[in-house]
Order: structure tokens, then C-alpha cells, then sequence
């Protein structure tokens, strides 16, 4: 089972790789923490991204498509994979593409969240409401204009991978805005049939 999840933030696509994940053993693959990960166990790729974040750079799309090939190429990966937060442009779907066919493997259905924005930014703000009454801490990017602005980026960026995975075939979509059990279930229905 080799999965993409596409949608923005706050759609569920963590809730939903979790439930997976824990259902049928296999991992979610988040591009920073593959990152750090690399890093962390200094390969030669990671020591390069390091260098570059060193240097307070945004790591190329070359590094982060070598960091995903390779931990695709772990043992744990086996069974397959959900990647969440990559690919986030169209450039790198493509590089993805070279990578799964040169590793003999394909993706078996991307799937998108749909969801309704206002309706998220209007979640996000009673998440910081409820944070903020019970006494909590809120995260410094857990607020609705930055929440807006990583909406608009997802919308310029991400978004056309849409269209690109609808041209292949592979594009499920799933109303993210039902309720999480509602969701889970709807996943399961394409996966059985992917």
C-alpha cells in the first residue's frame, strides 16, 4: 500500500495517516522528519540538507527527493508507505514518479482531503480558544492569520497536485469536513478497490 495524502493543513491527513499506520504496519513518512532523520544519522545526503539549513536555506527539492528515495528504500517501507507533506509541487510528483518507476513500484491512489476553509480557520480558532481557557500553551504558528497564510501557500504550491494526479488516474477525494470515523471508512472503501 503506497499512498499519498493531499489537502491542507488541518484537513486530517495526520489523523487519517495514523489510523492507517497503526492498522496495517506500515509508516508515515513526513518530509521534515526524514529530514532530521537524515541528518541525524549524518548520511551524506543528510550532511548536505544540514549545510544548507545551517546556513538558514530552504533545502533544494534535489536534497529532499534523495532524502525520500532513500527512506522509501527502508526496510520498513516494505509494505508500503503514506506520504504526507511530499510531494508538495508538481516538479516534485515528477521526481517522485522517476523514483517509484526506478524502484519498480507504483503508487496505489492519492487521496485528498477536501474541506471547506472557512470552516477551518473557524476550527483552528476555537482549537486556540479551548488551548488558551484550559490553560495550555498555543504553538506560535497555531494562530488564524498564520493558519491563513500556510492556507494560501498550500492553495499556490500544493494545490495543482490535484490536476496532476487527476490526469494519471490515481486522485481519490474524500470530504474531510465528515466526521474522523466517517472519513476512515470512506479511505478504506478506495483502498479496498485501489
Amino acid at each position: 500500500m503506497r499512498l499519498i495524502f493531499l489537502g491542507p493543513p488541518g484537513a486530517g491527513k495526520g489523523t487519517q495517516a495514523k489510523l492507517l499506520t497503526e492498522r496495517h504496519g506500515i509508516p508515515q513518512l513526513s518530509t521534515g522528519d526524514m529530514l532530521r532523520a537524515a541528518v541525524a544519522a549524518g548520511t551524506d545526503v543528510g550532511k548536505r540538507a544540514k549545510a544548507v539549513m545551517d546556513a538558514g536555506q530552504l533545502v533544494s527539492d534535489a536534497i529532499v527527493n534523495e532524502i525520500v528515495s532513500d527512506r522509501i528504500d527502508s526496510a520498513d517501507c516494505a509494505k508500503g508507505f503514506i506520504l504526507d507533506g511530499y510531494p508538495r509541487t508538481v516538479p516534485q510528483a515528477e521526481a517522485l514518479d522517476r523514483i517509484l518507476a526506478g524502484k519498480g513500484i507504483a503508487l496505489d491512489a492519492v487521496i485528498e482531503l477536501k474541506v471547506d476553509e472557512d470552516a477551518l480557520v473557524k476550527r483552528m480558532e476555537n482549537r486556540v480558544a479551548e488551548t488558551v481557557a484550559a490553560g495550555g500553551t498555543v504553538r506560535s504558528d497555531d494562530n488564524p492569520e498564520a493558519f491563513k497564510r500556510r492556507l494560501t501557500e498550500y492553495r499556490e504550491k500544493t494545490a495543482p497536485l490535484s490536476s496532476y494526479y487527476a490526469s494519471t488516474g490515481k486522485l481519490q477525494t474524500v470530504d474531510g469536513m465528515a466526521n474522523v470515523d466517517v472519513v476512515t471508512a470512506e479511505i478504506a472503501g478506495i483502498l479496498e478497490n485501489a
